[in-house]
């Protein structure tokens, strides 16, 4: 007789469910014979169903019967409160059970109220970018810059610390540089997907400064002459050119200025003078400001000499070289400048 009793065919599975899906419990017996199979939420002693019947006055659990040997507790729209240990009864004597446990867990979700904003600092101060997220199980916050360049977190026990990805909750950057400016993403995961970012733009502020690569620039009389500043300056700095003497200089069909950006802050200014002129001999200045202050640099443009070779012929067929000075583009005679013959 005892062959015959209920008998579990398989394990009561655990189910790990994430919030608002439906969860689904298999309870497979062989054998049941009159005997009958209860559901009971086990850790709150709760009777839920019995065989085709639901007991529970929640609407969101129903149970089916395969006509067989299987049964089926299903809980949809699942809470965190239907977190638990499970279990499948069948009423022998003593009775036989199987318990599973049903995981709820939670996909990250950014606390934007309590999540830092877009953020404006000093060069050399400092700031504190905070990241918070709700999930379960407690998602993880890491830090990357959106450029994937490196981030330079110091603090009293390490020191400075350089690293790619950051853990925590809170980012804190000290005598903050004009290179760390830009886009850091905080990213929140539990194991849940999707894992979820927050981008936000950390803008460092400095005064304009400015690099010359040539000082001192030469070029023929009618050629076209390109002068060229670097600048730094954030926030964005209002640029233009002049000449020394204090003469702003305009875009013409002499002049052409243009400004290209390597970077959030960099830029490199440059004035393209046309077929050079005596006129336009003298200094430059390219000038930059913003907010914070201002900065300028200094370029002097002057026109290049050649030495222009002559050969004089002599009366007995030798020949001389002499060199003149010519201010202007380089031209080479077609014939000697200067002949002599003996009678």
């Amino acid at each position: 007789v005892a062959a015959f009793e209920p008998d579990f065919v398989y394990p009561l599975e655990n189910v790990t469910i994430a919030k608002g899906r439906d969860a689904t419990f298999t309870c497979v017996v062989n054998n049941l014979g009159g005997y009958r199979v209860a559901w009971i939420k086990a850790d709150a002693k709760a009777i839920l169903a019995i065989h085709e019947h639901v007991i529970t006055n929640n609407g969101r659990l129903s149970v089916t019967h395969n006509d067989y040997n299987t049964w089926t507790l299903v809980i949809r729209n699942v809470k965190m409160e239907d977190r638990g240990v499970y279990m499948c009864q069948v009423n022998t004597d003593p009775m036989k059970m199987q318990t599973a446990f049903l995981e709820v867990v939670i996909p990250p979700d950014i606390v934007y109220e309590e999540t830092s904003g877009d953020m404006m600092v000093p060069e050399g101060g400092s700031a504190k970018l905070v990241c918070k997220a709700r999930g379960y199980p407690k998602p993880k916050i890491t830090w990357r810059r959106e450029d994937g360049r490196e981030i330079i977190a110091r603090n009293g026990t390490h020191g400075k610390m350089k690293a790619t990805v950051v853990e925590g909750e809170m980012l804190s950057l000290t005598k903050v540089t004009r290179s760390e400016m830009g886009a850091y993403m905080c990213i929140a995961s539990n194991g849940v997907p999707p894992s979820v970012s927050k981008r936000m733009k950390l803008q460092v502020h400095f005064h304009p400064l400015i690099q010359v690569p040539n000082q001192l620039v030469g070029a023929p009389l009618g050629t076209d002459v390109t002068l060229i500043c670097n600048v730094e300056a954030s926030p964005k700095a209002i640029n233009y050119w002049q000449r020394e003497i204090g003469e702003m200089i305009i875009s013409n069909e002499r002049y052409s200025m243009t400004e290209n950006e390597s970077s959030m802050y960099a830029v490199q200014m440059t004035l393209v003078i046309q077929k050079l002129h005596k006129a336009d001999m003298g200094g430059y200045k390219c000038i930059s400001k913003n907010s914070i202050g201002d900065a300028e640099g200094t370029i002097r443009l002057y026109g290049k000499i050649y030495l222009q070779r002559l050969q004089l012929i002599l009366p007995n067929g030798g020949g001389a070289l002499l060199n003149t000075r010519l201010m202007g583009r380089r031209r080479t005679p077609q014939r000697p400048l200067m002949s002599c013959s003996s009678r």
